[in-house]
């Protein structure tokens, strides 16, 4: 027991911990002056970090994008159409995948998807396109990985059922399986968004960090996470707290996310 409640104490401690330092930014500057500010001025005493909540969520929904879709499909080949043999080896490899530090996935990004991405399409090059097309090849292990283990939990009741009706392995897979998984699928989603909105290594070597307001997905940008990266080193005073400013609101972010997730969990899968 005490073990188990010293996870919780420490949970208490860094929340308190953040609130204490970033409040104060809130009473002087107001929050909703904060979260709707254009400019980020920390010499001036100007803190606005609407161009940053903007850049995290075109990143993530980016990546959301990319992730999921690859993710999933891997996941139904995996438990429908992959041989036994190739399903054993391709299980090992995506936790290998998973394990990569994010600070190669970022090195693989500025060196191979900027340059091309510049080339191809247009602009910088670090843009909220290369942030996302990073962020989502790494949060497709957890998506695999989650969604893999809800499909096989799936009774073979609900296949045989659907087979035996006349549906195709297509048909009885779209219109009985997945159905019946979609609460661990989209807990894997939602875990996804989650590591995608807590990045901070390889969005900063690949998105531009810029701050002012991408309009395109080729513009520069910056995130909650990154900026909070970049200058922490050297804040201080009003600077520090508003760093601090922000990292509660990427906290309350990410507690509407485990709270989206332990949702999803507790719904009965219904076929």
């Amino acid at each position: 027991m005490a073990l188990a409640l010293s996870a919780i104490a420490s949970l208490l401690v860094i929340t308190v911990f953040i609130l204490r330092e970033g409040l104060p930014v809130f009473a002087s500057v107001g929050l909703l002056k904060f979260l709707t500010g254009r400019t980020w001025a920390p010499t001036q005493g100007v803190f606005g970090i609407l161009p940053m909540i903007v850049g995290s969520v075109w990143v993530t929904a980016g990546a959301l994008l990319v992730g999921v879709p690859l993710g999933l499909s891997v996941a139904v080949f995996a438990t429908d159409y992959a041989p036994t043999v190739m399903a054993q080896i391709m299980r090992p490899a995506i936790q290998l995948l998973a394990g990569i530090p994010s600070v190669v996935y970022g090195f693989i990004g500025l060196k191979i998807l900027v340059p091309l991405i510049r080339e191809r399409l247009g602009g910088p090059g670090l843009s909220v396109l290369a942030g996302a097309i990073v962020l989502g090849i790494m949060i497709m292990p957890s998506v695999i990985a989650i969604s893999e283990d809800a499909i096989r939990a799936v009774p073979r009741a609900y296949r045989d059922g659907a087979l035996a009706l006349g549906a195709t392995h297509w048909q009885s897979l779209w219109r009985v399986v997945l159905p019946a998984a979609r609460s661990g699928i989209a807990a894997s989603v939602v875990l996804g968004m989650g590591r995608a909105v807590g990045e901070t290594m390889a969005v900063i070597m690949v998105v531009g960090n810029s701050l002012r307001l991408p309009t395109s997905i080729l513009d520069p940008a910056t995130t909650l996470t990154s900026n909070i990266g970049l200058e922490m080193g050297y804040a201080s005073g009003a600077h520090r707290q508003a760093l601090f400013a922000t990292g509660i609101v990427l906290f309350f972010f990410i507690m509407l996310l485990n709270g989206a997730v332990t949702a999803f969990r507790r719904r009965p899968d219904r076929a």
